[in-house]
């Protein structure tokens, strides 16, 4: 969904004309701004960061400062006026700087790294981030960013880091309107009443064009994703952390092994995401799976703190054989030139101003019955290297994910989690991190490295765990 503004329009000059220029949030952020009620910081993307070099808790308090002004210094500043939609504003307070002076042994990295996702989000207060540092006892130091998906998609994250980041090492000083902070827009003014008249009227508009979109798109389908086996139901304690793995490769065995097999860096992602959950024995043998690729609509100097689409294709499954890299990549061809056109684009993607409308008691009736994917591929490409220096220290390893937080046991078999995998690389190294989140097929962090393990082994590929 648009903006309703021009995403260059200044605060400053919005805030002069009243209410104009107003960033409202998109369809997503709604979806997810109405989930956090139910489902409180469930959603929440995460960069970590292993340095080899003694970063200094003063660097990561000037860090804080760039951030506290930047792109994900937002919060949601809701409406009571009917049908008019939120929007977002800049946040005047953040949550402070985490920093632990006992230092962190290598063999607990991953799992601190874990424990720094669990934190707790106002969108309405503008605590939507979080930032936090350790030392190592190598002599290192390990530095995470948690983040609200109601806040930032991925792109929307990295915008902010790479923004924060390049006005910090120049020596720049915090200044919102000089960074990216000023496309977060302006604080409402005089004009609101009529900025929100206008924008009910334009939902409404909305609403109509889509219900037509809808009904001329009814015959459009999206692939089928593989119900939930029933068993095994193994033993577990009530509430479960959904397994997880970071693995890293090396990117020309993973470049040359993916050309070897006709397909492309995206596809064996996708490939090796089917291939273990198909070894985990959540599909059968012959299943199509249905696989979600976020894919980013972020164009530049984009306001919006969600701008993702997903598309989804369907791979088939074979016990004994390696993915077909080929048939994977016409899929993703033919899906990206689907959602071109609103004429091949699903009902439900016409009906979002509708969704939109929809008010938390029934969202939540719907979210209690609603599925996850069952194998979500997330390709962020080369983007860690953009994001490695902090000051005068690069990163030894930069980390980017999708969280998923523990919670009861029930809710991950009810929603049925599948696998989740999210790609990123340098120009030597690729690292991905891996989610299994059927607690009875990937029971614990060890039976998920056993399967990647052969996984990667069918593929002629050597891993290396963390």
């Amino acid at each position: 969904m648009t903006v309703t503004s021009p995403a260059n329009t200044s605060p400053a000059t919005a805030r002069a004309t009243g209410s104009v220029g107003l960033n409202r949030i998109t369809a997503d952020d709604d979806l997810f701004f109405k989930l956090h009620s139910l489902y409180p910081n469930a959603l929440v993307n995460q960069l970590a960061y292993r340095f080899d070099t003694a970063v200094d808790r003063d660097l990561l308090a000037d860090w804080h400062a760039h951030l506290a002004t930047g792109f994900i210094a937002r919060r949601v500043r809701t409406t009571r006026f009917p049908i008019a939609r939120a929007h977002w504003e800049p946040a005047t307070e953040s949550l402070p700087l985490r920093w632990s002076d006992t230092p962190i042994p290598e063999s607990r990295v991953l799992d601190w790294f874990l424990e720094q996702a669990a934190v707790e989000f106002d969108p309405e207060r503008g605590l939507v981030w979080e930032l936090a540092g350790a030392p190592l006892e190598s002599g290192g130091t390990v530095v995470t960013l948690v983040a609200s998906h109601v806040a930032c998609d991925g792109g929307a994250m990295m915008h902010a880091i790479v923004d924060s980041l390049d006005r910090l090492n120049r020596g720049q000083a915090p200044d919102r309107l000089a960074g990216a902070g000023r496309l977060v827009g302006p604080v409402a003014g005089a004009g609101r009443f009529a900025a929100d008249l206008a924008d009910a009227r334009g939902q409404l508009r909305a609403v109509v064009r889509g219900i037509g979109a809808a009904r001329r798109a009814r015959g459009v389908s999206e692939p089928a994703r593989n119900p939930r086996p029933a068993a095994p139901r193994l033993p577990h304690a009530d509430t479960w952390q959904a397994a997880e793995a970071i693995v890293q490769l090396d990117l020309a065995d993973w470049d040359a092994v993916a050309a070897a097999h006709g397909g492309t860096t995206n596809g064996l992602l996708i490939g090796v995401a089917v291939g273990l959950l198909g070894r985990s024995g959540r599909v059968a043998d012959g299943a199509e799976v249905r696989v979600d690729i976020p894919h980013s609509m972020r164009q530049a100097d984009d306001p919006r703190a969600n701008a993702t689409t997903g598309l989804p294709i369907s791979v088939g499954y074979r016990a004994g054989e390696r993915a077909d890299l080929p048939a994977i990549r016409a899929a993703l061809k033919a899906a990206g030139l689907a959602y071109r056109d609103p004429a091949t684009i699903p009902p439900i993607q016409h009906l979002q101003p509708v969704q939109m409308l929809l008010p938390k008691v029934v969202l939540h009736r719907f979210a209690r019955t609603a599925k996850a994917p069952e194998c979500l591929c997330t390709n962020m490409g080369r983007t860690a290297q953009n994001i490695a220096v902090l000051g005068s220290h690069r990163a030894r390893d930069v980390i980017m994910r999708p969280v998923v937080n523990p919670g009861p046991v029930e809710l991950f078999r009810q929603v049925e989690v599948g696998v989740n995998l999210a790609f990123s690389c340098d120009d030597d190294t690729v690292t991905l991190v891996v989610t299994g989140g059927d607690p009875d097929r990937f029971p614990t962090r060890a039976a998920l490295r056993e399967l990647l393990a052969a996984e990667f082994a069918d593929w002629g590929l050597t891993p290396r765990f963390w």
